[in-house]
């Protein structure tokens, strides 16, 4: 199935520099024009102005104009996909995540970092979510759906598409979730031999926040006869690696109610008896100026608080009350776990926040790991925006 290159575009006289560079982005004012034949999610093939071939991309109706997917002049069709898709597996074979008995659940494919850019899929057990995050993506996700099927074969029981709510918003493509192969909601999952129950279709992102699982299994090594407190849980990862590690006592807090259910439902899927672990439906600032309880080990793992460069002060802000209450609170000689998945907010921003937070919390802080993405989330070397997890564990006096 051949894919029918709509318009070419041509960049103004010196902007192919970052391009000679291979960055996959093109913003809009890189470009001399864009004919009215043009429309959102078209495939689009780039000159220099010079008439000089560049790169195919989608184009999208943003101040991030075209999203590149080859430098190559080459054929474009399901051919050109199955191949990219095929690599992205490979990666995943390399990597010890395929065929792997202990962890079943896993990205696999990643964007820009594999060089598919707009393009996310989560991996559960045979179950492949998509994500779309472009509209030349989405346009593509038959394809997409039959290369899964041509590539996992027998170990692929359904493709979902769950791009609804991930298309810019001004892409004027009415999209709706819906299963492209095979139709199963839930799936049970293992991650480092711990179980975790996944609802595709009403779970938050793909599912699973399957980007903490390192960062999780680092966490159990800090647990054992510990106090710990695991604030934004979600379906409760670090809560249940901190009790299978042996901590004394965990507490789970979400806002959601739904999210407290998913905690206690996977809690009972991994202990047969009682153990020491609550969960509590509160705010997370209002818990931790409330609470009674002195923690040896916090996890912040909160939501993006910037999704744009407009709301990165407040973000900033945001991150810098959270762990300075945290720092306030914790135990002499406390760990803390905190962590940023806004992808405006750089290395550096976050740490200046910590940074802030430390010197206004009256506490000695040190720094012991400094976190990001597992390997299933690969960074192109020429698109280091791709880093977008940043976390820190840190000791504090």
């Amino acid at each position: 199935m051949s894919i029918v290159t709509i318009d070419n575009l041509y960049l103004k006289k010196g902007k192919e520099k970052s391009l000679n560079r291979l960055h996959p982005w093109v913003f809009s004012g890189a470009l001399q024009s864009v004919p009215s034949t043009c429309k959102e999610g078209d495939m689009v093939k780039l000159f220099d102005s010079e008439n000089n071939f560049i790169a195919f991309g989608h184009y999208q109706n943003s101040s991030l104009a075209i999203r590149i997917f080859t430098f190559i002049e080459e054929e474009i069709n399901q051919d050109f996909w199955q191949k990219r898709i095929a690599q992205a597996i490979n990666i995943r074979k390399k990597i010890g995540l395929i065929n792997n008995e202990h962890t079943n659940c896993f990205r696999l494919v990643h964007g820009e970092g594999d060089d598919l850019p707009g393009l996310i899929i989560d991996f559960y057990n045979g179950i492949a979510v998509i994500q779309c995050h472009s509209v030349g993506m989405y346009l593509i996700k038959e394809i997409i759906a039959q290369v899964l099927k041509n590539e996992l074969g027998d170990s692929l029981i359904a493709v979902y598409n769950k791009s609804e709510g991930t298309l810019p918003f001004k892409g004027g493509v009415e999209a709706k979730n819906e299963f492209l192969y095979g139709s199963q909601t839930q799936i049970d999952v293992i991650e480092n031999d711990v179980k975790f129950s996944i609802d595709i279709v009403e779970g938050q992102k793909t599912g699973f926040f399957i980007d903490q699982r390192e960062n999780r299994e680092l966490l159990a090594k800090y647990s054992k006869d510990k106090k710990v407190l695991n604030t934004f849980c979600y379906s409760g990862g670090f809560s249940i690696y901190a009790n299978k590690a042996g901590a004394s006592l965990v507490h789970s807090v979400d806002s959601s109610a739904k999210a407290i259910a998913l905690t206690e439902n996977n809690y009972k899927l991994n202990f047969s008896e009682k153990i020491n672990h609550e969960s509590y439906t509160e705010d997370v600032m209002s818990y931790l100026n409330n609470m009674t309880e002195t923690y040896d080990v916090i996890v912040l793992d909160p939501p993006a608080y910037a999704k744009h460069n407009s709301a990165l002060d407040n973000a900033l802000k945001g991150y810098t009350r959270l762990n300075r209450k945290a720092m306030e609170k914790i135990a002499s000689g406390g760990i803390l776990f905190t962590f940023s998945c806004s992808q405006v907010v750089t290395k550096e921003d976050f740490k200046r926040a910590i940074f802030t937070a430390s010197l206004q919390s009256g506490r000695n802080v040190k720094i012991l790991h400094q976190l990001h993405q597992p390997a299933d989330h690969p960074i192109s070397i020429f698109h280091p925006e791709g880093e977008y997890l940043k976390g820190l564990v840190l000791y504090v006096e």
